[in-house]
């Protein structure tokens, strides 16, 4: 059986013209990279989605993803996200994450 933990998965942002970046940190729970960033994905494009169609944002989703903040002309760079287990840096243990 494989571990759910916490994932994060950090998008790098832009605006068309590139004088604005910054990056787009997603949270959630997962069993690998590969699935936190794909749920990543998926809440981000059902965010946009309802944001073109004048629709409210879904709030969070299962497993913790959601999508806040999403911001016309500003572009996701999905191909340099980067995913990894979540670290809680309020976490005066200094434990990894912890399992669910």
């Amino acid at each position: 059986m494989q571990r759910t933990e916490f994932y994060e998965v950090d998008v790098p942002i832009h605006t068309p013209d590139r004088t604005l970046h910054g990056v787009h940190v997603f949270t959630g729970k997962a069993t690998s990279v590969t699935e936190a960033l794909t749920r990543a994905h998926q809440v981000y494009d059902a965010a946009f989605a309802a944001r073109q169609a004048g629709l409210e944002v879904p709030g969070q989703q299962d497993g913790g993803w959601g999508a806040r903040g999403v911001r016309d002309g500003w572009e996701l760079d999905w191909a340099a996200a980067k995913a990894g287990r979540w670290s809680n840096p309020n976490d005066w243990t200094g434990k990894t994450p912890y399992e669910l």
